[in-house]
């Protein structure tokens, strides 16, 4: 196979396999397609050559409890996308407003490239205002949603 016809679904092998290993950088090459991914504090950023370029959270090891700063945190999408704040429509939401979340915690998903990102809490607290309605288009860097 050429690394051109790499698939969505093999590029998330990848990412997988990248985090699991807690590999930093890693980087394939085959003509004018090359493919990037690099590890920047438990965020897997992919970068193609003539593709926009989108990051998916990666797993995060268990660590002791780490509260937000005492004014809280705004959760920010890390990608643009459209946002989910559940799995499907069928199944229940990720967390809602006044629920307590731990680090590691899956607060929402944001679909990009055909890619579900499922974006996890940095900190421990309770969910505070969403700031966005569910299947709405989300920008990078716009807040989503309060953790206090």
């Amino acid at each position: 196979m050429k690394i051109s016809e790499l698939s969505v679904e093999n590029i998330k092998d990848l990412m997988t396999h990248f985090s699991k290993n807690n590999l930093s950088s890693f980087s394939l090459q085959d003509g004018t397609f090359s493919l990037h991914l690099e590890n920047v504090q438990g965020t897997v950023t992919v970068q193609q050559a003539c593709a926009p370029v989108f990051t998916a959270q990666a797993p995060v090891p268990s660590a002791p409890e780490t509260p937000c700063a005492p004014a809280g945190q705004i959760v920010k999408s890390p990608i643009v996308g459209t946002f989910y704040i559940a799995a499907s429509p069928d199944k229940p939401p990720f967390v809602t407003p006044g629920q307590k979340v731990k680090k590691g915690d899956v607060l929402f998903i944001i679909e990009s490239m055909k890619l579900m990102n499922e974006i996890q809490c940095e900190c421990d607290g309770t969910v505070g205002e969403l700031l966005v309605e569910n299947g709405q288009a989300v920008e990078y860097g716009q807040p989503i949603m309060t953790i206090i």
